[in-house]
């Protein structure tokens, strides 16, 4: 492929001991192995040198392909489960949200109990919970930690129309739960579609995102409205 009229298009991100991580972005295939067009992107850590004079030097050198200092990729460049064992329980939650917009007479065949496939909300309701436990199987790089609550909410929402859930997720623990109540939220989500898409195809999930995150070395986090 010809790739004169395209140029690589590095950035780097500061880190400590006058060293940084260097991302560089190839917009075409350079093994041949991805399909055309696609973004390729290289990183590796390089040690910066002191100043002379006016102009800033660095030594560019690549010192192994993992970004040692990314909690998630070992020194070999391979992706790691995080070592939590010298972290001390505490006490952890998260909320997570999203939305079903669907037909407003679908809303109101679930509201009525009215679907053939029976209890929709009920059937959601469990399937989030059973997700969030089931979190570490589904996602790789997730710990497999004991939950002690997993609470499912629904609001049906007549101006969507739809349904929108809340999926609020707590732990005792060396680790926190954001993962567990964002599967609890896709799973629930998941599941009213395929209890009512034998009346409504057309149904769209969106908007599935952490809405809080509490405890843990980070501290809280709220979304902002």
């Amino acid at each position: 492929m010809n790739t004169g009229a395209f140029a690589a298009r590095p950035s780097s991100v500061r880190l400590e001991g006058q060293r940084e991580i260097v991302l560089v972005r190839y917009p075409w295939a350079r093994t041949g192995a991805a399909p055309e067009g696609c973004e390729v992107v290289e990183g590796f850590v390089r040690q910066q040198r002191p100043t002379v004079g006016r102009r800033n030097r660095y030594a560019s050198r690549y010192s192994r392909r993992a970004m040692a200092d990314l909690t998630h990729v070992d020194p070999s460049g391979k992706a790691r489960m995080v070592d939590v064992s010298g972290k001390r329980n505490t006490l952890r939650s998260a909320k997570a949200s999203g939305y079903i917009a669907m037909q407003p007479q679908t809303l109101t065949a679930i509201r009525d109990n009215a679907i053939a496939k029976g209890d929709v909300l009920g059937v959601a309701r469990v399937a989030g919970i059973m997700a969030a436990k089931r979190t570490p199987e589904l996602i790789p790089l997730c710990h497999q930690i004991g939950l002690t609550s997993v609470q499912v909410d629904f609001e049906l929402d007549p101006v969507l129309p739809g349904i929108r859930v809340v999926a609020a997720v707590s732990t005792e623990a060396q680790t926190g739960v954001e993962m567990e109540a964002i599967v609890a939220v896709s799973v629930t989500l998941v599941t009213l579609y395929d209890m009512a898409k034998g009346v409504d195809k057309g149904m769209r999930i969106g908007e599935i995102s952490l809405l809080e995150k509490r405890g843990g070395k980070s501290g809280d986090w709220l979304r902002e409205a």
